[in-house]
């Protein structure tokens, strides 16, 4: 009887090591990538009919996420914003700007990789003065890489602040809002013909929890308050410059980080709960390529009266 009751003990304390493991790798160390369509739904009544017959230039600005590193380029936000690729959703297909300008013109000169201390040089260097016929529609994500740059291999600079304690990072945080409206200025100076500037915030892989060694990076005790501090300006720019509009990528990917299986996180999506970022951590995956092209035409369809007059 006593080794019966030894092995039945022995076989319950197995079943629970084995359950705990598979809950601990399914919990902590697993980041499941789903197919098919994600992020929010798109009004089709916006798209079902033209807006506007005038010359418009969508322009792609910023880093690698405006650029689509990791996808195909018709698979980008910037190239699913454009037109439906070949093997579009149902939900979205006939839902994309082509459908509605039909004197759509494209331009992405979006750098994988960049700083927002690059953007300012590129947009001085390579972006002309658009004839007075052309409207811009400009999509832009910048500031990303400043935070996240050099992952802990470098000491903390300005564009390359990972590690960085918040009172250290603070003139660089001062000098990306001097930046961010020096963009503008300039976005706005090539299109005199008009432009609407389509800004996202910054995404963050870690669900609000601020612990990137969980995903295998250096602890940085520091990283939540200064990704909160360029958000800030980011919708501060959008508050105050008329021509700027806010596309809240940070909310649209919260949930969907490296804490997506884990159903107490606040943010837990339990419709989805799967990674739409790319193993980088830096860029979307094409799920989430495809939320953000969602999130970004939402708010380019709540203006399209403005665009066309």
């Amino acid at each position: 009887m006593k080794k019966r009751r030894r092995l039945l003990l022995l076989l319950f304390l197995g079943a629970v090591l084995v359950v705990g493991a598979i809950g601990y790798r399914y919990f902590w160390l697993s980041t499941p990538v789903d197919s098919g369509p994600a992020g929010p739904q798109v009004p089709r009544e916006a798209f079902e009919k033209t807006w506007t017959d005038r010359n418009v230039l969508l322009l792609g600005v910023g880093d690698s996420v405006t650029s689509g590193f990791g996808v195909p380029r018709r698979h980008s936000y910037f190239g699913r914003l454009a037109e439906n690729p070949y093997d579009e959703f149902p939900d979205m297909q006939g839902i994309c700007l082509s459908a509605v300008l039909p004197n759509l013109d494209t331009r992405n000169m979006a750098v994988s990789g960049s700083t927002s201390i690059q953007h300012v040089t590129y947009l001085e260097d390579t972006l002309e003065k658009q004839p007075d016929d052309v409207f811009g529609l400009v999509v832009m994500t910048s500031g990303g890489n400043d935070i996240i740059h050099d992952y802990g291999r470098s000491p903390p600079r300005e564009g390359a602040m990972y590690g960085a304690t918040i009172e250290q990072a603070q003139p660089w945080i001062a000098n990306f809002e001097r930046r961010l409206d020096q963009m503008i200025d300039m976005i706005e100076s090539r299109f005199p013909g008009g432009c609407m500037i389509f800004l996202a915030d910054i995404y963050d892989p870690s669900d609000g929890v601020g612990d990137p060694q969980n995903a295998g990076l250096p602890r940085w005790p520091d990283c939540l308050k200064i990704h909160v501090a360029y958000n800030d300006i980011i919708h501060r720019c959008a508050k105050q410059r008329a021509s700027v509009h806010l596309v809240p990528m940070h909310d649209v990917f919260l949930g969907h980080g490296i804490h997506c299986t884990q159903a107490w996180r606040t943010h837990y999506d339990s419709e989805d709960p799967h990674y739409w970022y790319a193993s980088n951590l830096e860029d979307p995956n094409h799920r989430g390529y495809d939320a953000l092209r969602r999130a970004f035409l939402i708010e380019i369809a709540e203006l399209s009266k403005e665009i066309a007059q």
